[in-house]
């Protein structure tokens, strides 16, 4: 028997009960009642009757507890999915549950061990992470002894990605930044070159390599006054020693691949590499006559050769809009120097409490050049009786200005490997580095402050953060069509008039930045508010009311029509029933 549903013209459809038979070899059907007049709670319990199921009386349902749960799923689901768990230990453990736990949660809300921790708690926690992997039951010092046993492995797992996402004769991407330490007991930190504008902060410094995709595949940790070129070898050793890669081409920027380290590391290595040279190794070549600034009011790209660099190809690239940009912010400059200027020559010509001393003027002086380094472009004069002038250098402005926007990249790798257009390209492609290490940092992942003392654990923490990461960047990669980012990069490619000239948009990707909406109508997000929306899928344990010895069961909110889209995107089956 089963319940059917008969359309009727102009009126409500008819609920028949009906019965299937076979009669001379055909199936045919018939009715047993009309159940039109039912009410339809009566028919749905009918209905699972029927199949085979258990009618209840009505009853009321008690929530106990529910936590967020979507986009634990969505990252988790993606972890398993990539096989990160299996790279990290092929074999499950609690230990490696917990480092899971700890990528996973970077991932959705960076924050402390202890925060962590409590998130994770049965009594605290913010999601259903802890109860999805079974590592409810630990503690901050549970975390901290699987971020030993997570650092123990590091060299075989970044090895496994190198496998993974390198290969001979491949991209590999190399940059480093600097993050601050709070306290002074860790022996890594110390006084150096902040970039996070944290003056008088000790600070480690730590290297990233990436495939030319911007894959993360290793990071390294090294003391906080280490200089950029002074990492090179180590990364160096790890290409070819760990990862037993021989021809690979080393992308690195003007301050980690100098002369000196190119000449000392990378060629004794027997490895390609492409950098840049620096300011005053453009103003020599122009000087020696190697190039004129004067042919690039046509052209953008060009390749010259040089003594000084023997079997090697340099490009000379000019940027029209990057030499705009330098020139305004090179005269901004100018104009606050002079504003400080004018406010020390008041001081030294006013007629009360003038400023006299010499040596005063001289201190003061050397604080307001240094303050926007414009020292340089100012020729100054303080009399005996502490009278200062100044004027600009225009001769020295004009022979700067004259080099704006031009940069030049310089490489040993051969034109029949890389032409000018790949060469320039590859070297361009440091900026997703420089996107992973912004990320990193301030984006969605904040490694920085760092509370950690021994360095091993720093090591281990900046190794969770580089792990997170790859778990983010692949997210990206696949949830492009409904967040912000260009979702056809090799499209916006094209349509460059030049690979010196700026990055272009698609114009659907600006479309749907100022819609907001995709082309099929799906609201954009950012990544942050895609994990935010997912968090709203909700796991909750209910259990029934009034029934004696009820055993709690778990239901997964329904996903909305967006959320099962991202699923579909990450290649993730959400249950709904556990």
């Amino acid at each position: 028997m089963y319940i059917e549903s008969v359309p009727n013209r102009n009126s409500p459809p008819a609920i028949l009960l009906r019965e299937a038979y076979r009669q001379d070899g055909k199936v045919r059907k018939r009715t047993l009642a009309n159940l039109s007049k039912w009410p339809p709670h009566l028919i749905e319990g009918f209905k699972v009757l029927l199949k085979g199921g258990t009618a209840m009386a009505a009853t009321d349902f008690d929530i106990l507890r529910s936590l967020p749960h979507g986009h634990v799923a969505a990252t988790l689901g993606t972890v398993r999915k990539l096989g990160l768990d299996r790279l990290i230990a092929t074999q499950p453990s609690v230990e490696r549950d917990r480092v899971l736990a700890l990528i996973v949660a970077r991932v959705l809300a960076p924050g402390s061990k202890l925060a962590a921790a409590r998130g994770l708690a049965p009594d605290t926690a913010r999601d259903s992470l802890a109860e999805t992997l079974g590592v409810d039951n630990g503690n901050e010092d549970d975390l901290y002894a699987a971020m030993d046993w997570l650092l123990e492995r590091q060299g075989t797992i970044e090895q496994r990605l190198a496998r993974q996402h390198l290969e001979e004769g491949s991209l590999v991407l190399y940059d480093l930044t600097s993050s601050y330490v709070e306290g002074r007991c860790c022996p890594l930190a110390k006084h150096g070159y902040s970039r996070d504008g944290k003056r008088g902060k000790l600070q480690i410094v730590f290297g990233l390599l990436c495939n030319r995709k911007g894959c993360p595949v290793a990071v390294e940790v090294f003391e906080g006054n280490t200089s950029d070129p002074n990492t090179l070898g180590s990364q160096i050793d790890k290409i070819q020693q760990r990862f037993a890669l021989s021809r690979v081409v080393v992308v690195g920027d003007r301050g980690m691949l100098t002369e000196a380290r190119i000449r000392e590391e990378v060629q004794p290595a027997g490895l390609d590499w492409i950098s840049a040279l620096r300011a005053p190794a453009i103003r020599k070549l122009v000087a020696d006559g190697a190039f004129q600034p004067s042919l690039f009011d046509q052209r953008d790209l060009a390749e010259i050769t040089s003594q000084d660099y023997p079997c090697e190809r340099l490009i000379v690239c000019r940027n029209p809009l990057l030499a705009k940009e330098r020139a305004r912010k090179r005269e901004a400059l100018l104009q606050a120097t002079e504003r400080d200027l004018d406010r020390m020559v008041a001081a030294t010509t006013r007629q009360k409490r003038r400023l006299t001393d010499r040596d005063r003027v001289q201190q003061r002086l050397g604080k307001v050049l240094g303050q926007h380094k414009m020292g340089k472009h100012f020729e100054t004069a303080i009399s005996d009786d502490g009278l200062l002038s100044y004027q600009r250098r225009t001769a020295a402005i004009a022979k700067e200005a004259a080099l704006d926007g031009f940069y030049i990249i310089r490489t040993n790798v051969p034109h029949t490997v890389l032409n000018t257009q790949e060469t320039v390209r590859a070297y361009k492609g440091l900026s997703v580095v420089e996107r992973a290490l912004r990320s990193y940092k301030t984006v969605d992942l904040k490694v920085r402050p760092i509370f950690h003392y021994a360095a091993p654990r720093v090591r281990a923490h900046v190794f969770l953060c580089m792990l997170a990461y790859y778990v983010e960047w692949h997210m990206r990669q696949r949830l492009k069509p409904l967040l912000f980012d260009d979702h056809d990069p090799h499209a916006a490619e094209a349509m460059r008039t030049s690979v010196v000239a700026p990055a272009q948009v698609l114009p659907s990707a600006k479309d749907k930045a100022a819609r907001k909406t995709t082309s099929t109508g799906w609201p954009v997000h950012s990544f942050r508010s895609m994990l935010d929306d997912l968090a709203t899928i909700t796991k909750n344990r209910v259990v029934t009311s009034g029934l004696d010895n009820a055993q709690p069961f778990d239901v997964i909110t329904r996903p909305t029509a967006l959320q099962c889209q991202v699923f579909k995107l990450l290649g993730i089956r959400l249950e709904r029933t556990q």
